[in-house]
């Protein structure tokens, strides 16, 4: 009896202290994996759970009819299906939390970005905002399927989920040197293209306001799509001046937005211009306060000025880039590259090219 007596007793002990030691080994593993690189893991709770939503406000226990506003391709989605998926958070910043959700109707992935209410304008403009995303179309866009405006302020857009990942993830995992190339003049025509539509494709333009390689996705064809595009229309003052913010720290932030309020088409220009510059380079541009503008008409992080200044293209870049162009016969095209990206990053607005201009001469230079 005494020894079925301490059995019970250590047998839990034992299995706790199991169960922790197996933590402390899986930890780090799992610490490095991507979560858009993991099978979706249904356990995870409902949208509705994790933002705090839901109770007796209406159709379907969510909200009123009105609450969700559907676009192209959005048709077949509910308010309940979208709050009440398993989700799992994939990004977070100071204005919103971007979930990868399953829609149970067919397990379909979806990305969910949350709007923090203390962020975002009322429901009335955030609307309005929604509908003018909602109606852009273009294939080197992410499009808009959906917004849900909750009770308390909180809004929701759906958009697909692209299991590729972001332009940022691949620059980091590396490309191939045979590849690199031909695959840097594919990505950056697509995204010039889905920049300039934003800029010239519809009657009233849409700034961007926040590009950067982890907003640029890749489709299964290795096809760039913006997303964000208009994200500021749906934040209030606060909320906005914290994303230009955070693209400042990022070594994005155009140098004019230093004392403006509002990003414009050229601010967008500069963000393209260091995106283009972070292609070549593989290196993620750094942020700083050590940024002046230069006799020679450039504006640039600093893990890129001095190398631009001095035109060390071979130590800005990958060396093996630059072995592969000349053996190819396309340095003249990378230096053309080269000179359109720092063009891009001019201090002066009014100097650099628009997208129509930067959409010609990069199609000229992937010929």
């Amino acid at each position: 009896v005494h020894k079925g007596r301490t059995n019970s007793i250590l047998l839990p002990i034992l299995a706790v202290l199991l169960a922790y030691l197996l933590y402390r080994y899986l930890r780090p593993r799992l610490r490095g994996l991507r979560l858009d690189r993991l099978p979706f893991r249904p356990y995870l709770g409902p949208i509705a759970d994790r933002l705090g939503v839901g109770g007796p406000h209406g159709h379907g226990g969510y909200g009123g009819a009105d609450a969700l506003v559907r676009f192209p391709g959005g048709e077949g989605l509910s308010v309940a299906a979208i709050l009440e998926a398993p989700g799992e958070v994939v990004a977070k910043s100071s204005h919103s939390t971007l979930y990868r959700a399953a829609m149970r109707s067919g397990e379909t992935a979806v990305l969910l970005r949350f709007v923090r209410p203390a962020c975002a304008v009322g429901a009335d403009e955030a609307a309005a905002a929604a509908r003018r995303i909602g109606a852009v179309s273009h294939p080197n866009l992410v499009p808009l399927r959906a917004v849900y405006v909750g009770p308390r302020g909180e809004k929701l857009l759906v958009h697909p989920f692209y299991a590729a990942g972001s332009l940022h993830r691949f620059l980091q995992e590396g490309i191939a040197d045979s590849q690199r190339w031909s695959l840097i003049c594919k990505l950056s025509v697509c995204i010039a293209k889905g920049l300039d539509h934003l800029h010239t494709g519809m009657e009233k333009p849409i700034v961007h306001g926040n590009l950067k390689t982890s907003n640029i996705l890749l489709d299964a064809s290795f096809e760039c799509r913006i997303s964000d595009y208009g994200l500021y229309l749906l934040l209030n003052t606060g909320g906005a001046h914290e994303m230009l913010e955070a693209s400042a720290a990022q070594g994005y932030k155009a140098p004019e937005l230093v004392k403006m309020r509002d990003a414009t088409r050229e601010s967008d220009v500069y963000s393209l211009g260091v995106v283009l510059l972070e292609m070549l380079a593989q290196k993620e541009p750094a942020g700083g306060d050590d940024r002046a503008p230069s006799s020679r008409d450039i504006f640039l992080p600093a893990s890129f000025k001095n190398l631009v200044l001095e035109r060390k293209i071979s130590d800005a870049f990958n060396s093996d880039l630059v072995r592969q162009s000349r053996k190819s016969g396309n340095e003249r095209k990378l230096n053309a590259f080269f000179e359109l990206a720092t063009a891009c990053c001019s201090p002066s607005p009014s100097l650099r090219p628009n997208t129509k201009e930067i959409l010609r001469r990069l199609e000229e230079i992937a010929k």
